[in-house]
């Protein structure tokens, strides 16, 4: 990619389109629900106030982190969240509501719960002898100046029950923090500088951990082109966004009143008060939105669609090598074709992966007597085939402080709070007659061991967390003689290995389940190399809107942006061939539909609408078997209506094109309704039920998978593989495998036999 800055020099880079900074980390459950004061029920951050006043943002502890009301035990217990700021606000006034309840064996005159900001105190609360044990609220104003970019809010119990000796983990030492306590942060906007180096600041804010909405602005109605590199940008931003979600609204000619935008300008088409470089090669631009001080649009400009194109593959696979308020794209280069499931978010399938690759270091290791759980983030590829496989294999090495006496203590493995094995930590007693041990904890206060487990497959969701927990034993001393000495260290090595290499990759589809949760079959290549979109005729900007929209979901899945998708036109079956196809649609605007209604399980037209339907209606489960055959639910009805509010769907078949390639198809009786779908594909609390099967019916914030009908498998296994698996599931094919090996014994006995005889004979 060679850049010039303001015609003045151009340097050349060669870059692999792999993006470091997409990979993912690991997150805080329920940040995505922050909400803003003004509209708890919806996902963005803040309403404005009027300009004297800034902006206001209410976040409760749950949407900050803590799962469950914050239990503090102990004379010094603590819990904590973290909570960041935008940069481009600034922290004018905070407040906490707390709501809390203590134990009333607490000594008043000694004990207190301390507000924390960043280990400075903001604030120390009384605990008197009348309100113990009774729920309190108390609000607390904490000064501005503790508050920095990236925050820490800690409570903090400091208590005793008694004025002599004292167990410092007795029952009677608590303080319960109801985690629907309230943060209020008042901020003031301000204006960041025009230079490119910031990017994604400000379009997307990883200290913003609210849904992330960008619009996206056209000059005039896009080509496919211009279609495929807006594509390249909503899902690099969707990868960024990652579990926070994130939503594309578009529109053409014309810029958002307020707040950030990403505007493309292709061939000679102009937005009024915007004036960006439109020389021979593309371009990309930072400035101010004219009509919002505080806003900023990202101008990326080209002759045409393609250059378009490459202005938005240096945006996404450069960024941090630009600078300045404009860059002229002079040249870009891919150096490396993309593998399948290669994508950085997923975990490797080709060989051992070293925990240290999923999960910083620092993070692995942890100290005290009970310090919480070490959790690895791990998103499986959704095809891996797991029949007849014991588990995946896990080596796990780890290093801890032996207690000189101890019963129980162990190191806990679970996957997604599910238990999988407890290993013993054995202490010094225990390891008295073992010399080599007690030699090397000599130079070492530390005993490194070493154990091979197998984690059922069944176990891991594809989104999954890998949960270890040093738990030790707590010895009581005696009368004035139990000190807590905070000397104990539990490490996992980042050598340790996880290792999926054993599995094949071949699933049953139509599956719209994988879909959802990782857009599978078009994230197998993380680039979508070998995908297609196909748009109505006419598209406008809700359907322009669900595509960017999807696109974003594909990003945060594979963590890549999708440089190499095709956007096509219904009637390009040379572009479509070799494809898997995902194909919108709403209302009749859509030709493929009409060609391929023989494959669809439903259609909408005008007011009629019809579904076909199966006995999935009535599982009496949430999610799938792992057996295939027991999630096959075929169509055994057919409805028809006319009249009501029209629906979304979304529906799964093979492509009619080609054997193995997939089709998903997003359509809807009215524009308006592809936002119900996008939406359910982002999910959340408000969805009570998951996209499943083959065909799944959206109506508002419900969602009902009407049919599981297998029709294809997809994935390759090995021959001998393949037929051991086929037989096992046709029984007629067994016998006549067993009938014919039989025959072919029975055969080269005689045969043999009788070369013998006959040898005999000779003799």
């Amino acid at each position: 990619m060679s850049l010039q800055r303001n015609g003045t020099s151009s340097v050349w880079f060669g870059l692999a389109l792999s993006v470091p900074l997409l990979l993912a980390s690991a997150t805080p459950a329920g940040a995505e629900e922050a909400a803003a004061v003004a509209d708890p029920a919806t996902s963005a951050p803040a309403e404005a106030a009027p300009a004297d006043a800034g902006l206001s943002y209410r976040y409760t502890l749950r949407q900050l982190g803590a799962n469950y009301p914050m239990n503090l035990r102990g004379i010094e217990g603590s819990d904590s969240v973290s909570f960041d700021v935008r940069a481009d606000q600034v922290v004018t006034g905070a407040s906490l509501n707390l709501e809390y309840s203590y134990s009333p064996a607490l000594l008043s005159d000694l004990s207190q719960i301390n507000v924390l900001v960043n280990d400075q105190v903001a604030a120390s609360l009384a605990l008197p002898k009348e309100t113990a044990g009774t729920p309190q609220t108390q609000v607390v104003d904490i000064p501005a100046h503790l508050i920095t970019e990236f925050n820490r809010l800690s409570l903090q119990l400091i208590g005793h029950y008694t004025m002599q000796c004292e167990d410092p983990l007795h029952s009677s030492l608590w303080a319960k923090i109801n985690n629907g306590s309230q943060l209020d942060l008042r901020v003031t906007p301000i204006s960041l500088p025009d230079d490119l180096a910031r990017l994604p600041l400000p379009f997307f804010d990883p200290r913003d951990a609210s849904l992330l909405e960008l619009p996206f602005v056209f000059a005039a109605n896009p080509d496919e082109r211009s279609l495929e590199a807006a594509a390249a940008v909503s899902s690099w931003f969707g990868a960024l966004a990652s579990y926070r979600g994130a939503k594309f609204p578009v529109s053409v000619g014309q810029l958002p009143e307020k707040g950030n935008a990403i505007v493309l300008l292709g061939g000679d088409a102009g937005i009024a008060g915007i004036e960006a470089p439109r020389g021979d090669a593309p371009s990309l631009t930072l400035m101010a939105n004219p009509s919002d001080p505080y806003g900023k649009l990202l101008v990326i400009a080209g002759r045409d669609g393609e250059q378009l194109k490459q202005a938005a593959r240096a945006l996404v696979s450069g960024n941090r090598a630009l600078s300045g308020a404009s860059v002229t794209i002079e040249r870009i280069d891919s150096l490396a074709p993309r593998k399948p499931y290669d994508a950085p978010n997923w975990l490797p399938s080709d060989r051992p992966v070293r925990i240290g690759e999923l999960i910083d270091a620092k993070r692995l290791s942890v100290s005290g007597y009970d310090p919480g759980t070490i959790s690895v983030d791990l998103r499986l590829p959704p095809d891996l085939f797991n029949w007849r496989q014991p588990g995946v294999p896990l080596h796990l090495k780890y290093r801890y402080t032996p207690q000189p006496v101890s019963t129980n203590s162990s190191l806990l493995v679970s996957v997604s709070g599910k238990f999988v094995k407890s290993l013993p930590l054995p202490s010094l007693e225990r390891l008295k007659d073992d010399e080599p041990l007690l030699a090397r904890l000599q130079s070492d206060d530390s005993l490194i061991r070493e154990t091979d487990l197998l984690l059922p497959l069944d176990s891991l969701p594809l989104q999954s967390a890998l949960q270890l927990r040093f738990m030790y034993d707590y010895i009581k001393q005696g009368e004035c003689r139990d000190i807590i000495i905070d000397n104990m260290r539990g490490v996992i090595e980042p050598d340790s290995t996880l290792d999926l290499s054993g599995y094949d990759h071949f699933i049953a589809m139509p599956n719209l389940g994988v879909f959802q949760s990782t857009g599978f079959p078009f994230t197998r290549m993380a680039d979508l190399s070998e995908s297609a979109v196909v748009l109505p005729e006419g598209a406008g900007v809700e359907e322009l809107s669900a595509f960017l929209t999807v696109l974003g979901r594909f990003g945060e899945s594979t963590g890549l942006p999708a440089t190499a998708l095709t956007v096509a036109r219904a009637e390009d079956e040379a572009a479509l061939k070799g494809k898997d196809l995902l194909v919108f649609a709403s209302g009749s605007n859509q030709p493929l539909l009409e060609r391929w209604a023989a494959h669809l399980p439903a259609s909408l037209d005008g007011d009629q609408q019809h579904f076909e339907l199966s006995d999935l209606v009535y599982r009496m489960r949430n999610w799938f078997s792992s057996d295939e055959r027991a999630n096959l639910r075929q169509a055994h009805a057919s409805l028809t209506t006319r009249g009501g509010t029209a629906s979304a769907y979304l529906s799964g078949f093979e492509s009619p094109l080609d054997s193995g390639r997939s089709v998903v198809v997003i359509a809807s009786g009215s524009p308006d309704r592809l936002s119900d779908v996008t939406a359910a594909l982002i999910g959340g609390e408000d969805y009570k039920e998951s996209i499943q099967g083959s065909l799944a019916v959206i109506n508002g914030k419900q969602v009902s998978s009407l049919v599981a009908d297998e029709q294809y498998f997809v994935g390759h296994l090995g021959w001998f593989k393949y037929l051991q698996w086929l037989m096992s599931r046709h029984l007629g094919l067994l016998l006549l495998v067993t009938a014919l090996g039989v025959g072919l014994i029975s055969l080269l006995l005689f045969v043999s036999l009788r070369a013998r005889a006959r040898a005999r004979l000779s003799d």
